[in-house]
C-alpha cells in the first residue's frame, strides 16, 4: 500500500512540488518535537538529580542528629555506671556538707571520717538521678571529662584556692599567733 501522498500526486489532485514542501515541514515537525523532547527530559533529569540531592542532603542531617543522640545517650550511660560503680557511703552523720547545684545551695548530711575526705578532696558530690553522690576524686575526673555539669563539687579544684596567689593564701603570715591559743 502506498502512503496518501502518494495516492494523491498519481490521481493529480496535488502537485510534487507542494507534497516535498509538506513533508519538508513534517520532517521539520518531527525533528523539533524530537529537540523539545530532550530538552524536556535533560529538565526532568536536572530536577530529579537536585531532588535527590536534598534527600541525601537531608538524610545525612538526620543520620548526624540520630548519631549525636546515641552518643549522648552513650555518654550518660556511661556516667551513671562510673557512679553506681564507686559511689560511697555517706555515713549517717549530722555535719552539713554545703555545695552549689546551679545557683542553689544544697546540703548531705555525713559523719565526720566522710566530712574530712570532701574537705582534703579525696571525695567528690556528683548528681545523680536526681539526687547527690558521693564519688573518688579519680572517677569524678572521669566524669567531668564526659559532663562537667555532673561534678558539682571537688575540694582540688575550688575556684578560690585556685586563683589566690601565694601572698593571698597566706594572708594571715603577719600576724602573730597568741602562745595561749589551743587549737
Amino acid at each position: 500500500m502506498s502512503s496518501l501522498q502518494e495516492q494523491l500526486l498519481k490521481a493529480g489532485l496535488a502537485d510534487k512540488k507542494k507534497a516535498n514542501q509538506i513533508k519538508k515541514e513534517k520532517h521539520k515537525q518531527v525533528k523539533a518535537r524530537q529537540h523539545h523532547n530532550v530538552q524536556i527530559e535533560d529538565e526532568a533529569k536536572k530536577l530529579a538529580a537536585e531532588q535527590l540531592k536534598a534527600k541525601q542532603q537531608k538524610d545525612k542531617t538526620l543520620n548526624q542528629q540520630a548519631k549525636a543522640k546515641a552518643d549522648e545517650k552513650a555518654v550518660k550511660a556511661q556516667i551513671k555506671q562510673l557512679i553506681q560503680l564507686n559511689k560511697q557511703p555517706k555515713g549517717n552523720g549530722d555535719i552539713a556538707c554545703n555545695f552549689t547545684d546551679g545557683t542553689k545551695v544544697k546540703h548531705m548530711y555525713v559523719d565526720d571520717k566522710t566530712h574530712k575526705h570532701i574537705t582534703r578532696g579525696l571525695l567528690a558530690i556528683v548528681k545523680f538521678q536526681g539526687g547527690y553522690e558521693l564519688v573518688p576524686t579519680q572517677v569524678a575526673e572521669k566524669i567531668a571529662q564526659r559532663d562537667e555539669q555532673s561534678v558539682l563539687y571537688r575540694a582540688d579544684q575550688l575556684e578560690e584556692n585556685n586563683n589566690l596567689t601565694e601572698e593571698e593564701k597566706d594572708w594571715y603570715a603577719d600576724y602573730e599567733i597568741p602562745d595561749d591559743l589551743v587549737w
